[in-house]
């Protein structure tokens, strides 16, 4: 009785990894600069304002801000970056308030 399998060739035993393609970050959220939002093949989803695009058609936030994704046309979608406000240190806030007051 053989104790080894014949030495055929086995079919089986191929499966390629999964690539993890999607929208990463969604309408919305807060990003830092450098964040992935979407992975991709093909410009499916178009980089607008502050969205850079890679060489892979990822597309990745240039600077922090609000994630905007828009339709464009029928069927196009278009994703940019709002930037957000600059955070005010507490002496220029007083200014500010003090100035808005003296002009009310």
């Amino acid at each position: 009785m053989a104790h080894k399998k014949g030495l055929g060739s086995s079919r089986n035993g191929r499966d390629s990894n999964s690539q993890r393609l999607g929208v990463k970050v969604f309408g919305g959220q807060t990003v830092p600069g450098g964040s992935i939002i979407v992975r991709q093949r093909g410009t499916r989803i178009k980089p607008g304002l502050n969205v850079g695009r890679g060489k892979d058609d990822t597309l990745f936030a240039l600077k922090d801000g609000v994630v905007v994704f828009k339709r464009r046309g029928k069927r196009g979608m278009q994703v940019s970056i709002d930037p957000k406000p600059q955070p005010m240190n507490a002496v220029e806030a007083e200014r500010r308030s003090a100035g808005e007051a003296a002009s009310a």
